[in-house]
């Protein structure tokens, strides 16, 4: 039975338009994200990511990103790199000021130049407001598509004037809604294409600029281009998100060969930080038999024997690792990120009397990293039968002043002020914890009960109903990625 759109009231027609538009553009608007943006979705589907802090691969990344960003006329929007625990290669903006790195980036990438080339090409998307512009785009295809409802509806009611039988009239119907959709749906992919190959362009000025090589982008793109070999002749390219790996390929080749700088090598010694640095995410990532098939007892390298050390760490021996630790001290006594290993295998371990001098160590020659001074209040806090929450407490404060997202600087720092007594600072502390670790509405309820305790009008009060008042941002959605 067919419903001609003259047979309702222009209201009526709008709603359900508007109702059959939305749906369609939900459908284009994942059809226009990357497809592999959702690998940096954990496993089972719960839509919450899941990231690493660590002192040591922060401050790497923020070695290689400043001098990008200054290029890019970034350098004030405090554009931070943020690393999700996920083993496949990508990397995406979201907003404005976050670029996102997989682990399996930072492991797949061997040389430091190959995965700033990465980050150069995020910082492209940054630079040229990709993400703005593509919402722009999604609110002008909800315009299309309401159009091509309505033109659909049309023929629909033409055909019913006509005499035209309910099967027929239903694939006029099936024929008029997709066709447009499909054509809104190949503009948004051909123009996310474009912004691709303006973000590569970019990432090459950007490197030119700071006097680093091209060569990392273009080997990250060869082997995409094998990975996409076998399959290449079945896709059609105007149902890709991203150019086909040859055409970057050899637009890219042209632009990096031609730069004086094509040929430039990474500086041995920020090389070394990045093999430490694989080392790490291997370690702390994969099963000991893996670790030692990639770091055998042959390799005398020291990001092997960081690896052997941490590998050790983390299967139950601690002696071992110790041991193993003190040699990668021997070889670099002002290294802070060791004597940080050190410290937290002694802490897990229980010995945290033992961990607190190492860590004070690790805070000294880390400038006072901020991670590392919430280990060294965590393991005050453990220290003897009932903690020195006296002497945690400043630490804590210091570790959560510089960096505020720490949950687990605020999860020590409540544990200190509980022992010590001081419930209306605990309670504020396990507050802003709750809310580091996402939980909002958790931490709206405890900073409710902060509030009570604390005098009215008080700077803890103050605080507290702050909390109570706050509402997380809303993230940009969507992602898109340099690799594709």
């Amino acid at each position: 039975m067919a419903v001609s759109i003259s047979s309702r009231s222009a209201g009526d027609a709008l709603r359900l338009v508007g109702r059959r538009a939305c749906q369609a553009l939900a459908a284009l608007a994942v059809a226009a994200l990357p497809w592999h943006a959702a690998q940096a979705q954990p496993a089972g589907g719960q839509g919450r990511v899941s990231t690493i802090r660590d002192t040591e691969i922060e401050n790497l990344l923020r070695d290689y990103t400043r001098p990008i960003l200054k290029a890019a006329g970034l350098a004030q929007q405090n554009v931070e790199v943020v690393l999700i625990n996920d083993r496949s290669f990508n990397a995406f903006v979201a907003d404005g000021r976050r670029i996102f790195v997989n682990t399996g980036a930072l492991i797949d990438s061997k040389t430091p130049n190959q995965i700033i080339g990465v980050l150069a090409h995020e910082s492209g998307h940054i630079a040229g407001g990709h993400l703005a512009r593509m919402r722009q785009q999604l609110a002008g295809a909800q315009t299309m598509a309401v159009v091509a409802m309505l033109l659909a509806g049309a023929g629909v009611a033409a055909g019913a004037a006509s005499g035209m039988d309910g099967r027929n009239l239903g694939n006029v119907a099936a024929a008029g809604m997709s066709a447009p959709q499909e054509m809104i749906r190949r503009s948004l992919l051909s123009y996310q294409r474009s912004e691709e190959q303006a973000a590569d362009r970019s990432a090459v000025r950007y490197l030119d600029a700071t006097k680093q090589s091209s060569k990392g982008m273009l080997e990250t793109f060869e082997r995409f281009q094998n990975d996409q070999l076998f399959i290449s002749q079945r896709i059609d390219p105007y149902l890709l998100s991203h150019p086909m790996a040859r055409e970057r390929i050899a637009a890219l080749e042209q632009l990096a060969k031609s730069s004086p700088y094509y040929n430039v090598k990474d500086p041995p010694a920020l090389q070394e930080r990045h093999d430490l640095m694989r080392a790490k995410l291997i370690a702390f990532t994969e099963r000991p038999e893996a670790v030692a098939r990639q770091y055998p007892y042959s390799d005398a390298s020291l990001a092997a024997q960081y690896a052997r050390a941490i590998s050790a760490y983390r299967f139950g021996n601690v002696n071992g690792a110790v041991a193993q630790i003190d040699a990668l001290i021997a070889r670099q006594p002002n290294n802070p990120y060791f004597y940080e290993l050190k410290g937290q295998a002694l802490l897990e371990a229980g010995r945290a009397g033992q961990a607190v001098p190492v860590l004070r160590k690790a805070v000294d020659l880390s400038n006072g990293a901020p991670l590392i001074r919430a280990m060294l209040g965590q393991a005050l806090v453990q220290t003897g039968s009932g903690g020195k929450p006296e002497d945690a407490i400043p630490e804590l404060i210091q570790a959560t002043q510089r960096d505020p997202n720490s949950a687990g600087a605020w999860r020590s720092l409540s544990i200190a002020y509980g022992r010590k007594g001081d419930l209306a600072n605990a309670d504020l502390a396990a507050a802003n914890a709750a809310i580091a670790s996402g939980d909002a509405k958790f931490g709206r309820e405890l900073a409710a009960r902060a509030r009570k305790r604390f005098p009215t009008g008080s700077p803890g009060w103050l605080r507290a109903d702050d909390l109570v008042n706050f509402k997380p941002p809303q993230s940009a959605q969507g992602g898109r990625s340099d690799d594709r």
